[in-house]
């Protein structure tokens, strides 16, 4: 597969087929994906990888957690901007409306929307989940080294015929993740990862996500 076809094809899949995914593979794309650019070569990307009875067994904490605690323990960072502003309101809204409507989920069915939005903490079935953590004195430099990680590795994925949802939502349980995985203090929760072969017949999985046109975000001088 072209890196342009890989690109092309990732989404955000959020319904995986019961199919579980090789240990070796894994192993080699997460150490592949290393090769991302960072600044320095600091490579700041700290990952825990679950399966089997490690992802089971968080996946039943998160049951409990979800519904003793709805909204959450709070983020250490802010996953969106308090005061979102135009255009960047109006992608978000439009995407997530698309994605309810593939569900058949109206906008004042607020309990079928929490229900659907939980299954972020359940992986959405995926066999294998990914956090990935970041010193806390590292700054906006090395965050976005993570995104180029993260990046890699879901590019990879799909040269493999994997599919892959990348979830900050996860930093809305820091602690809860934190303590599963024994996450020394200095490490800081950024996003977690589901991972998997879609289900191609599931409609969310049919969901595709327009972007902005060049013209609205690039300015080319001198060519």
């Amino acid at each position: 597969m072209r890196v342009s076809e890989a690109l092309a094809s990732r989404r955000s899949t959020r319904a995986f087929l019961d199919r579980p995914v090789e240990s070796e593979l894994i192993r080699r794309l997460v150490e592949q994906a290393a090769r991302a650019p960072s600044g320095g070569n600091l490579q700041p990307w700290r990952l825990y990888v679950l399966g089997g009875d490690a992802l089971v067994g968080l996946k039943r904490i998160m049951a409990a957690r979800v519904a003793a605690t709805p909204k959450g323990e709070g983020t250490e960072y802010d996953v969106y901007p308090s005061a979102l502003a135009i255009p960047y309101s109006e992608r978000r809204f439009t995407i997530g409306e698309a994605m309810y409507e593939s569900l058949g989920v109206s906008r004042d069915d607020r309990q079928g929307r929490r229900q659907w939005f939980n299954r972020n903490y359940q992986f959405f079935d995926a066999p294998l989940g990914v956090f990935c953590f970041i010193e806390r004195y590292m700054g906006p430099p090395q965050w976005s080294d993570l995104g180029m990680y993260l990046q890699s590795l879901m590019l990879l994925l799909r040269e493999e015929g994997l599919d892959s949802c990348a979830q900050e939502c996860w930093a809305l349980f820091h602690q809860t993740v934190s303590s599963y995985v024994d996450a020394p203090a200095n490490l800081m929760l950024f996003a977690g990862m589901s991972i998997g072969y879609a289900d191609p017949v599931h409609p969310v999985n049919k969901l595709f996500s327009h972007r902005a046109e060049l013209d609205e975000f690039a300015t080319f001088m001198g060519i």
